[in-house]
């Protein structure tokens, strides 16, 4: 046996026991004739005591060695009730090196987390080391482990679908991979098990679910991996938004109860449909712990002779700044400016009167009518957002941010889910001219297909929803189109002729020809999931081995050039 216990599971009760214990050395401290080691295993940390200095030839931080000794009570002033372990020791009397540690460190492990990203991840078999990173990775395998219990006590089957299927357009680049035995054809790594689980579904399986991996060519953010992401994919038969809203209430609440102790939004979770979350909050991924509020103000500004407003489109933020300084209101303008705004007007209400440059556009009434509608207090202050429709929602939404930060009145201590629903089906594409889907293509059309006969394209909703946690989307899923006749309308709208259809989509268009139950169904994403549940500001800390932010594995060298013969082999010529 190399090992007796692990480290960090010995305790007083084990004092007197001869024990083996192998793991990395962590650290050495020399005391003049005594050197105390902390051994690190995967269960943590045990001090070792060394009397003969003969013992540690060749070992150095990072060794892995297996010691031989007796557990004994530390004394009195060295007891490091911090730890675990810390009311005892091993003093070892046998050492022996089992992979010794031949190079010096890149980084110190217990400060890897300050070390530039790049290095991390070249070494990330040393990051991986960090009691931190470590936590991370392990947190990751009991949330994923409590989800799939959750999900089959509520009756789903787990079903594995293909990693290697078709190119299909579904809202990002494909990553292709070349046919060596059908040449010039291409398989696609799939963005999501969309079609399969559908098919499932007209197979006859009524609930099912994967911890599924997805590959999309996007660039990363800080909530976003680049070329592969984890989703819980689930799908229910016979359902409808209310059953998936239902299970996805249920599973991440329990999820996040499990996981944290800070306060977690109960359900039912709140709701908004899309525009009134964009109009509300400036976003459809809206942070619900910042309190502030947008209020539409066009038409109170439609009354008002203040010409810079005028038939344009007004939205206003109340916030307390009663303790702010001059700095700050500059600071405000610089902020509104650096996101493109012309400038950031406010009015502020002290001694019962407004103080600002807009003052002097509105009469005593209109002062009162703000006040009333939008619950002006003392010392509050309204700001103002003016600019063309398109754009005005989204910079009132970053001024809200902004102004929750640098109040600081977000709840950091808390995680506020809500539901997001009833989007666009449809956008504009300037580029093309033409008509794009926004979500999901295979989203079922609020209103079926009397809405794709008789709306303008622009004005079509579909019943596609998405969780939302504190300002990052967790989850999108839609209520599938299961019907062939509104499948065909609703691509043909977006430039899909019935034979681009068939080609693109011809398993799904087929089977439905079959007889398809209504279903729906969504993806929590289990790396943003982690990320929230870790503390984390970046996904790459909750993934093992993480791609860097140019999409490189920087460890193992992807993406490599590869020999003359393989590029033959799947008929594959580069071009200078």
């Amino acid at each position: 046996m190399l090992r007796t216990h692990l480290a960090a599971k010995l305790q007083q009760g084990d004092i007197g026991q001869e024990v083996r214990l192998s793991g990395w050395v962590a650290s050495i401290r020399d005391h003049g004739g005594v050197t105390f080691i902390d051994l690190r295993d995967f269960s943590g940390i045990m001090q070792v005591v060394l009397h003969e200095a003969s013992l540690l030839e060749g070992v150095h931080r990072e060794t892995v060695i297996s010691v031989y000794g007796k557990v004994k009570a530390r004394d009195e002033e060295s007891v490091n009730p911090k730890l675990d372990t810390g009311y005892i020791e091993v003093v070892a009397d046998r050492l022996e090196i089992l992979g010794p540690c031949r190079n010096m460190l890149p980084f110190d492990i217990s400060e890897s987390m300050n070390t530039r990203e790049e290095v991390r991840l070249k070494y990330r078999y040393l990051d991986l080391r960090n009691s931190i990173i470590k936590g991370n990775i392990l947190l990751r395998a009991q949330i994923i482990s409590f989800i799939r219990t959750q999900m089959t006590q509520l009756d789903f089957v787990e079903i594995q679908t293909p990693i290697l299927t078709a190119s299909s357009p579904e809202g990002a680049r494909d990553y292709l991979v070349p046919s060596r035995k059908h040449k010039g054809k291409f398989y696609a790594l799939p963005q999501a098990p969309q079609q399969f689980k559908q098919l499932l579904m007209v197979s006859g399986f009524d609930r099912y679910f994967q911890i599924a991996p997805c590959f999309r060519d996007e660039d990363a953010r800080g909530d976003r991996s680049p070329g592969e992401f984890y989703q819980l994919d689930f799908e229910m038969a016979f359902a409808e938004q209310e059953d998936v809203l239902n299970v996805a209430e249920k599973v991440l609440y329990e999820t996040f109860k499990q996981f944290t102790e800070k306060k977690v939004s109960p359900p039912p979770f709140r709701r908004f449909t899309y525009n009134e979350s964009m109009l509300k909050y400036g976003s459809d991924k809206p942070d619900l712990r910042n309190p502030l509020i947008i209020a539409d103000l066009t038409e109170f500004f439609s009354h008002v002779e203040f010409p810079l407003f005028k038939n344009k489109p007004v939205r206003g933020i109340v916030a307390d700044c009663s303790g702010c300084s001059r700095a700050f209101f500059e600071s405000s303008l610089k902020f509104a400016t650096g996101i493109g705004m012309k400038g950031l007007g406010y009015i502020t209400l002290a001694d019962g009167d407004f103080k600002g440059p807009i003052e002097k556009f509105l009469t005593p009434a209109q002062k009162q009518e703000l006040i009333s509608s939008l619950g002006i207090n003392e010392g509050d202050t309204l700001f103002f957002v003016c600019d063309a429709a398109a754009v005005v929602d989204g910079l009132a939404g970053q001024v809200r941010n902004w102004l929750g930060k640098s109040l600081e009145i977000i709840a950091e201590d808390a995680f506020e889910f809500c539901f997001v629903t009833d989007y666009p089906m449809y956008e504009y594409n300037p580029v093309t001219k033409g008509i794009d889907f926004t979500h999901n293509p295979f989203s079922m059309p609020i209103g079926g297909l009397k809405a794709l006969e008789t709306k303008d394209p622009l004005d079509i909703y579909a019943h596609q929803y998405d969780v939302v946690c504190n300002g990052i989307e967790l989850s999108s899923g839609a209520v599938r189109n299961h019907s062939p006749e509104i499948m065909k309308r609703a691509f043909e709208i977006a430039g899909y002729d019935e034979t681009e259809l068939k080609a693109r989509f011809g398993a799904l268009y087929t089977a439905f020809q079959y007889g398809a139950p209504p279903h729906a169904g969504m993806a929590p994403g289990i790396d943003r999931i982690v990320m929230l549940l870790a503390d984390e500001e970046t996904i790459r800390d909750v993934i093992a081995f993480p791609l860097n932010g140019n999409a490189q594995d920087v460890m193992l060298g992807a993406p490599s050039e590869v020999a003359d013969m393989q590029l033959r082999d799947v008929h594959i010529k580069i071009r200078e």
